[in-house]
């Protein structure tokens, strides 16, 4: 198959084109060997980026020296987030075990008792609040440890509440510091501000949209019997050892040490956001509290680690094998390539419409886009095109970032995507099936509603 490559491209080397061409047979093989269930997602990403490796290699376009510094530079673009995971999940595990969560929930029940639509907005307004900072990961931390017990309460859907969470992550990421609104301003060459203050219109209509996403989910949930003892029994995944019994958890409970272990993870959650150092070193010191003060001793806790070992190593090395794969498609600026030729794509008669045509498939083309090929590849290319038909740059700009930004987290090439779906317990194929048309939806109402407003024009 190789040696029939090198024939058809006449030389060495791969051109542009075949690059780009390469780039989206790798990803939509990925996302197919994804929803298809065929293997682990761990798995999907080292086996099919290291076929595309050798596929450059054998093909003289890059040297194995070369692959294998790109693929250094992917995982280390990633092995943060990966640590983050681990601690994050052991850090969850440990207030699990101590019985914090359960004293939370059970007030929080008696607020709202089996009240799922007032549950799915409380889901709705944690993540708009939490994801204030811009970070992905860290909104996912606070929101879904915090309720996912409600929902196993409840039983409703963990796809639920992650639908929910990356609806309102969508709309909140728009704020002036979030990644996509920086990196459209920068090539724009305008203040992040200058460009938020146009999109604020639109923003508001998706932070309605978000809550209308809660309540209209938090209804279907209700009618398919969440919150009443005749509902179907859910399997979650998630944080907790599902081994542990109620025996063991009673051990483990530590009742007398809530009000500090309150206090030790409102100082992570906050550090979370203020402090400047990384947020996995933020959860190693607070794991190493917790353990040190809960349970004393090396044996009891090697045993707490070992308990929550499974779906730690599980989550880490998905997100270490995704680090190759973004290592692959970034470094090698196969990326770039295909954002180029999706530019080229579009027709010159349709140029005038070009913001339209880009809110439109904004969501389909974030699964296979990291953030800063989608900004800083494609944009360019698509302002230089639209500059031919006197286009507004900016109005090129706002429909990406809003519409792409509705599908940031439901992307399997945004690392914090995985991070949420591995705290949820969801597999990122159940995700992405569950949210993927209805998020498409939001963010075309989106584009609707800043042409009606006057904020995006042709």
């Amino acid at each position: 198959m190789i040696d029939y490559i090198i024939i058809i491209l006449g030389e060495n080397t791969m051109s542009e084109a075949m690059l780009a061409l390469l780039g989206f047979a790798t990803i939509i093989i990925v996302i197919a060997l994804l929803l298809r269930n065929v293997t682990v997602p761990a798995l999907a990403f080292v086996s099919v980026s290291t076929v595309t490796g050798a596929i450059l290699v054998a093909t003289g376009t890059f040297t194995i020296e070369e692959m294998g510094e790109f693929v250094t530079a992917g995982v280390a673009g990633v092995h943060g987030t990966a640590a983050l995971f681990i601690f994050s999940v052991l850090f969850f595990g440990i207030m699990t075990d101590v019985g914090m969560f359960d004293k939370i929930i059970n007030a929080l029940m008696k607020k709202v008792g089996s009240n799922v639509v007032g549950v799915a907005m409380m889901t709705c307004i944690i993540a708009m609040i939490g994801h204030l900072d811009g970070g992905g990961a860290s909104t996912f931390l606070i929101t879904i440890p915090a309720m996912l017990p409600v929902y196993k309460r409840l039983n409703m859907r963990p796809t639920t509440l992650m639908l929910i969470c990356v609806s309102a992550m969508g709309v909140m990421n728009l704020l002036p510091w979030g990644g996509p609104t920086m990196r459209a301003a920068t090539v724009l060459g305008i203040e992040p501000n200058a460009l938020w203050k146009q999109i604020i219109p639109m923003q508001v209509v998706g932070i309605f949209i978000a809550l209308g996403t809660a309540f209209i989910w938090g209804n279907i949930e209700k009618k398919r019997g969440a919150g009443t003892s005749s509902a179907e029994k859910i399997e979650y995944g998630g944080i907790e050892d599902e081994a542990v019994t109620d025996d063991e958890k009673n051990e483990l409970a530590r009742p007398k040490l809530f009000v500090f272990n309150v206090i030790v993870t409102l100082v992570v959650i906050v550090n979370l956001v203020l402090a400047k150092v990384p947020s996995y070193y933020i959860f190693m010191v607070g794991c190493a509290v917790a353990l040190f003060v809960n349970y004393p001793g090396a044996k009891m806790q090697g045993k707490i680690i070992k308990s929550h070992a499974g779906p730690a190593l599980t989550m880490a090395s998905t997100i270490l094998c995704a680090g190759v794969f973004l290592g692959v498609m970034q470094q090698t600026e196969i990326m770039t390539h295909m954002a180029n030729v999706l530019a080229n794509v579009v027709p010159q008669s349709m140029g005038r419409f070009l913001p339209l045509i880009v809110g439109l498939v904004s969501v389909p083309l974030t699964l296979m886009f990291d953030t800063d090929s989608f900004f800083f590849g494609m944009l360019p290319v698509l302002i230089g095109i639209g500059n031919e038909f006197g286009v507004n740059p900016a109005h090129i700009a706002i429909a990406m970032v809003v519409c792409r930004n509705c599908a940031t987290f439901i992307s399997p090439v945004v690392p914090a995507t995985f991070l949420g779906t591995g705290l949820a317990g969801v597999e990122i194929k159940d995700h992405i099936k569950n949210s993927f048309f209805w998020i498409w939806g939001v963010s075309i109402i989106c584009l609707i509603s800043g042409i009606i407003l006057g904020v995006i024009k042709f």
